[in-house]
Formats: C-alpha cells, structure tokens, sequence
C-alpha cells in the first residue's frame, strides 16, 4: 500500500516538527556569539541527535474510505485465475451449508453450542486466501470457513461440534473453538481479544528467527474496546511484526450497537495511533478483501510491518445459538444487508464472467450438502473420548499422584449417556 506522509493535530508536518526541534538544539548561546561558535555548536548538537534512534514517520491510512472492487470499483481486480475464483466461490457454498446443517443440529438437541457465520464468508475467506500455507492463523470464533479453505477434512470439524472420541480436542473444547495444528490454525479462545496478543507475540518470534512468517488474527468491532486491542497493535507497531490484525466491524457486539464501542470515525483509523496502516474495505466483496489484504501481506512479508484491515460486514443471524438477535436489530436492517448477501454478489460476478453456470451451481451445493450429512452420520457413530483421555497431555510425563487418580476413575468403568453426572453438550 502507498505511503503517504501525515500531519500531525495541529497541522504541521512531522518533518517540519523535527526541523524546528533541531533548529531550537543549536541555537543555544548569546546572541553575540561569534559564528565559529555557532557552527561548532551546531555540528555537536548534529553529532548527538544522529546517536539518537530515528522516530519511525507515521504511515498513511486509508481507513475512512470504504475499498470495493464488485461496485464502486475504487480497488483493481486481484486478477485471480479462473480455478482460483471457482475455488473460493466453492469455499463460500461449503461453509455456508455447513453453518446452515449446524443450526439445524443445534436445534435439534444433536449438539449443544454454535456460532454462526452466515453472510461474513467473504470476509473471513477473502483474507485468509490471501496467506500462505506456511502462515498462522489466530482467529476469533467467527471463521469457520477458514479450515476448510486450509484443506482440513469436513468430518474433523462435525467432530468438533460433538466432542466425539474423533475429536482432535478429545472433547475439551465448546463446539467451534477449532484448534487444526496441521492447518496453522490456532486454538479458538473464547475470552475477547485474546487472540490479539497472542498472534503478535509470534509474530515478532517469527521476526527475531528470521523466518518468512505471517500472522493473521481476527476480532469483531466489540473486540477493539479489550485492552488486548491496543496492546496489541502498539507492539506490533513498535516492533514492525510482521502481523495482519482483521476487525470484522457487523456493527454488533452481541446486542450492543457499534456507536456504544468507539466515538472514532472508523475502526481502520484507529491504527493512525499506532504508526501503523489502516485500511477499510467492504467486507461482503471477496474480491477487494482479498486484493487489500495481498497488499497487507506482502508488506508485511517484505518486513514493513502490520496492518489494520476493517472489514464492513453483517451477521445475518445470531451472535450464537443462545441470541435471539430480534430483540434488539430491526427487521429492515437486516433486510438491508441480506441484499448485500456475499455469496449471491460473488455468484454474479462468477456468472457475468461465465464462469458458474446455474447447473454447476447446484452440483457445488448438493456436494456440499452431501458432504456435511456424511460428516453428521460419521460422527454420530463415534462414541465419546476415552476417560483415560481426560489425564492426557497436563504433564509431559504423567506424575505418580495423576496415574493414581486416573486408575481409580477408571475402576468404576468408561462414562455412559445413563451415569449420573452426564452433561449432554
């Protein structure tokens, strides 16, 4: 992204701010002092402030403008080859069954908890395409399509919901907190924010190695109120991790509106505080998602630092499985943003470039469908973890005091539906 430089509040350059500061450090002395002085004063006082560690110039935002390449148009086209785009459209259909098979279950008593993403696909997606493979993703607990993008198998993730004896978690977890070592998707934290922390952490890690390492983590427009938001951001500014911090902005947290979060003008701007860019970009155009955050990663990978990308995006439904989101949104809201609806925006631009014929259409959702009811059938056949299970990976090597307890838990026998104590999540 251009660098442009910034005025400071009350107007004036950051250069001419530092000229006047060198101009007062050497004109110290009477004003009777011969020149030879004022020279030799000027060369020492040069002599110190080049000792001095260079204040960084702050870097431009872009974040009061909303980017968009499917309609106003004010960002290139990524120029994605055509598998590429039939890949992430392909994406986009099989998280949003899966979420739409999710609820159902949940509804149905079949699982205990969920969090949908519906109509946030072409945020989460469009900038984790943008990664390599090698990179890390930290996420909040609304990119749900990231591991399947990430190539991890759709009954791992059924398996999750149900904490099953198949679960890589071994049913430790609530359902979608994901945690896919193999995918570099980092466990799912249910506290807000910390994330944050975390991925700027190894993001200045993969620096310090001199490893070619991108970070990206997520949060949504309520996780920029957590003091993790700004921790986060001031060392990644300071430090120049090499880390993309996304704020998917659906203008609710839970039921509280986005004007209770912040009085600044955009979430994107909020980086100007910290050195660091601010990019604002519509987060239901995959397109421009994708082509800001390439350009984010790229700096980032070239050792110029993080990037603030706000994502303008909508929950279509609620915030999880436990809201009722008609008690504080109104309907024509709502309304408003399901014509703004990702995957039919990015089916038309698919069909304008033939790409996607209405009868390949059908075929990637009945895939789809076909794929996620086999995952649900798979799991359902798997029974719960072992208990032995449950006294795994607390220490290296198991203590004396754990083996004693773990072998007389398991004289009473494996756990089932019927025992006392069961809890159906």
């Amino acid at each position: 992204m251009t660098s442009k430089k910034k005025t400071s509040s009350n107007g004036s350059t950051q250069g001419k701010a530092v000229q006047r500061s060198a101009k007062a450090a050497t004109s110290g002395g009477h004003k009777t002092a011969s020149s030879k002085t004022k020279s030799a004063s000027k060369k020492a006082a040069s002599s110190k402030a080049s000792a001095r560690p260079k204040v960084k110039s702050p870097t431009s935002s872009r974040g009061s403008k909303v980017l968009s390449v499917l309609d106003r148009g004010n960002v290139r086209d990524p120029g994605l080859s055509d598998e590429r785009l039939l890949g992430l459209y392909t994406a986009m259909v099989r998280t949003r069954v899966m979420e739409e098979r999710a609820l159902v279950l949940q509804r149905q008593g079949r699982i205990g908890f969920y969090v949908p993403c519906t109509g946030q696909e072409a945020s989460h997606l469009g900038t984790a395409a943008a990664l390599e493979d090698s990179d890390w993703v930290f996420p909040a607990y609304r990119q749900a399509g990231i591991p399947l993008l990430r190539g991890v198998p759709m009954e791992q993730i059924v398996d999750e919901w149900y904490g099953n004896a198949g679960d890589i978690c071994k049913g430790r977890q609530m359902p979608v907190h994901y945690s896919f070592r193999s995918a570099h998707f980092v466990t799912i934290s249910s506290p807000i924010g910390t994330q944050l922390t975390h991925a700027v952490g190894a993001a200045m890690a993969a620096k310090y190695r001199g490893e070619d390492t991108v970070m990206m983590t997520y949060c949504g427009d309520g996780g920029t109120s957590e003091s993790d938001f700004h921790c986060a951001l001031n060392f990644a500014g300071v430090y120049d991790a090499p880390c993309i911090v996304v704020c998917e902005n659906n203008g609710w947290a839970i039921s509280t509106p986005l004007e209770f979060q912040t009085a600044s003008e955009t979430m994107a701007i909020k980086a100007d505080a910290y050195g660091i860019p601010g990019v604002r970009v519509d987060g239901n155009d995959i397109l421009a998602v994708y082509q800001v955050t390439k350009e984010a990663v790229d700096r980032a990978r070239k050792g110029k630092g993080p990037t603030l990308i706000e994502t303008l995006t909508y929950r279509v439904g609620p915030h999880s499985s436990s809201d009722d989101p008609t008690r504080y949104r109104p309907d024509a809201e709502v309304s408003d943003w399901k014509n703004k609806d990702p995957l039919e925006r990015f089916r038309k631009y698919l069909r304008g470039r033939r790409l996607l014929t209405p009868k390949l259409d059908e075929e990637l959702f009945a895939a789809a469908k076909e794929e996620v009811n086999a995952a649900v059938k798979a799991a359902e056949q798997k029974g719960n973890p072992a208990t032995a299970s449950l006294f795994e990976d607390v220490f290296r090597d198991m203590t004396p005091q754990l083996r004693e307890q773990r072998d007389e838990l398991l004289s009473f026998g494996e756990a089932k539906s019927s025992h006392e104590g069961y809890f159906p999540l």
